[in-house]
């Protein structure tokens, strides 16, 4: 973990409520995809927690949606200002697991994070596939940014208005060798029960710290309790236990 100050390069809408920061600061602590940045906000006393959706050289990438009161202060901030953000955080996902056929299945603002998992898995010739699944065809973002980075994407809406009509796991393909996949949790569970490979699956989860102290994000699982702040967000498929 590491805390560094970012200068804002630009802020821009991608939806009603979803947005684009690219920021410019030492991205040296961020070096898997799925991991987090946690930024100081003026006049909030925690920090808000945001996945790392792109890294280049120096400029850090994020996707974010605005969910409330500090989400909405951060999307009205001006290119030029700076940000205290805490970065290297979370375990990330493993590529090294992914086997020749990847399937990546994000949900929402579970989309972000695996941009970058996709670039680096294209980068170690995989035959990369995206599922990305939205509410509705005005929800969608980033289905342009995945094709051109050489993946081959479905997109799914609930309502039908854009793409297949359903959720992500009435698109599963039928050979992929791991899944990677980051969204709510009623998606986690549905791509956990109709998923037939092994996988790894990042939680969103309300943090307190950010970094494991505070113990306040732990869940239960089969090795025992873990923090999704610092054990993950990435949890590996055999060790999920579903609570109700």
């Amino acid at each position: 973990m590491k805390q560094s100050i970012f200068t804002l390069k630009s802020n821009k809408r991608l939806t009603d409520e979803v947005f684009e920061a690219v920021l410019e600061g030492d991205t040296s602590e961020i070096t898997r995809p799925g991991t987090f940045v946690n930024i100081l906000i003026d006049g909030f006393y925690l920090r808000r927690p945001i996945s790392v959706c792109d890294v280049n050289g120096s400029l850090l990438t994020l996707v974010y949606k605005t969910v409330g009161r500090g989400t909405e202060k951060l999307s009205g901030i001006k290119s030029g200002e700076k940000l205290d953000i805490l970065t290297g955080l979370g375990n990330g996902y493993d590529t090294s697991k992914s086997g020749d056929r990847p399937l990546l299945i994000g949900g929402g603002v579970g989309v972000p994070p695996l941009y970058l998992l996709a670039k680096q898995l294209i980068s170690q010739g995989k035959k990369v596939s995206v599922i990305l699944g939205f509410n509705t065809e005005k929800e969608i973002f980033y289905e342009n940014e995945f094709r051109a980075a050489g993946a081959d994407v479905t997109v799914t809406t609930v309502d039908g208005s854009y793409g297949i009509k359903g959720f992500v796991t009435n698109a599963l393909p039928g050979k992929y060798t791991h899944i990677y996949t980051c969204g709510p949790e009623p998606m986690l569970r549905a791509v956990y029960s109709a998923s037939e490979t092994d996988g790894q699956f990042s939680f969103e989860e309300r943090m307190g710290c950010g970094f494991g102290a505070c113990m306040g994000c732990s869940c239960k699982t089969i090795t025992g309790y873990k923090r999704i702040c610092r054990d993950g967000p990435v949890l590996g498929k055999g060790e999920i236990l579903w609570t109700d």
